[in-house]
């Protein structure tokens, strides 16, 4: 069976690891949250995290993520001091017997959501994306030059409209949602109120400017061909995180949003270390990606899973589906997860098991009890997990069941 691994936001997590490991978790992922960007995780501070795990009863999998700092993606000044230190990081890594490095290279933004509790029909509240509010976001939130070009002039007037219906509580949850509350808990900005919020977000929009997908790639490739030697000299596999969702915003480049992206950065440092994180829910936001295709053409380099499933609707939006459901065919991806585990496993590879995680989850029970991370609630991740921890087994009764 895949490696059944769980996201743990250290110990200002409201899930503890007893109370993980209890559910049949079998690795952690995690990172030090604690220390700035940009600086070295010391091994002191590592093992402190990977000991506490290991005394759970389970082992540190995946580090997610040890983050790129911003001026190695757009090329600043530090940039070859930065990459020293995320060097030293990953020799202290391999140093404590860590192994997997999950990052992504998404400029300024992660993860993209404009409503985080969407009603369902069954009860549940789920994270959506709609695209004219996130229309009204850039275009008359931020007032971002160039943002009418991006899109239809049906789309604008939809966003104008919608715009002038919205009171300020309205605009500074939009605000509050896309800035702080899904980017704030991971790496993101802080602020008093929302127009320091917008003014923040801005100042860092500009470092961007002149940067195309084009020079984005140049700086993703400068990094790896510093980091990658580093990491094959520390025994660590670093995997890439997919855009989410897969398509340029904000006027920004985005350069992991597809097959050919994928297959161009696997290629750029065509080494075992240089690999990437699955990303089902990433990927599957957008129309475009065959996600059974992404698994065949990479899968040799597959060094992390996230499992879920969205649900595209028309115009653009899109919602967490449940794990099982929405536009991605779980079985069949899961099929060829599992065939590829047995390939390693059969090859003799030392760790041949692949980690994965169930990504997101719907808010359902005793979660609106807690203040949990947007998408980390216990009980809807704990539904997914069984969902498709039953699904594997399934699956691999079928594929290897002798008379």
């Amino acid at each position: 069976m895949l490696e059944k691994t769980w996201r743990w936001f250290g110990g200002n997590d409201q899930i503890s690891l007893g109370e993980i490991r209890q559910i049949g978790v079998e690795g952690i992922v995690t990172a030090l949250h604690h220390i700035p960007n940009g600086e070295v995780w010391s091994c002191e501070e590592i093992l402190k995290v990977k000991k506490n795990i290991e005394q759970h009863g389970m082992r540190w999998s995946v580090v997610e993520s040890l983050p790129v700092h911003e001026e190695i993606k757009w090329g600043g000044p530090r940039r070859d001091q930065l990459i020293e230190n995320y060097k030293q990081s990953i020799f202290n890594l391999g140093q404590c017997g860590i192994d997997t490095v999950c990052y992504n290279f998404m400029p300024v933004i992660d993860w993209i959501r404009t409503d985080l509790n969407h009603q369902l029909e069954g009860g549940g509240e789920s994270l959506f994306f709609n695209f004219v509010d996130f229309i009204v976001f850039d275009r008359f939130i931020l007032d971002r030059i160039g943002a009418d070009e991006d899109y239809s002039a049906e789309l604008v007037e939809q966003a104008r409209e919608r715009v002038q219906h919205m009171s300020n509580g309205d605009k500074d949850r939009l605000i509050d949602t896309i800035i702080i509350k899904t980017q704030g808990f991971i790496d993101g900005i802080t602020a008093e109120d929302p127009q320091q919020a917008v003014a923040l977000f801005k100042e860092l929009l500009k470092q961007y400017d002149g940067i195309d997908e084009k020079a984005l790639r140049f700086n993703l490739k400068y990094f790896l061909d510093a980091i990658i030697p580093a990491a094959e000299q520390a025994g660590i596999k670093l995997c890439i995180h997919p855009d989410d969702p897969p398509m340029k915003v904000l006027g920004l480049p985005r350069i992991v949003s597809s097959l050919s992206d994928i297959q161009w950065i696997l290629n750029a440092v065509d080494h075992p270390a240089n690999g990437l994180t699955f990303c089902a829910g990433s990927l599957s936001a957008g129309a475009h990606n065959d996600l059974t295709s992404i698994v065949n053409a990479t899968a040799e380099r597959i060094h992390f899973i996230h499992l879920r499933s969205t649900e595209r609707c028309e115009g653009g939006d899109f919602y967490e589906a449940e794990h099982l459901k929405g536009s991605v065919d779980m079985p069949a991806i899961v099929k060829e997860l599992l065939m590829e585990q047995d390939r390693r496993k059969s090859a003799g590879l030392v760790n041949w098991r692949m980690p994965m995680r169930v990504d997101h989850g719907h808010k359902l029970l005793t979660d609106y009890k807690k203040t949990y991370n947007p998408g980390y609630p216990l009980i809807g991740r704990l539904k997914g997990l069984a969902e498709i921890d039953g699904l594997q087994h399934g699956i691999a009764a079928m594929l290897w069941y002798k008379e």
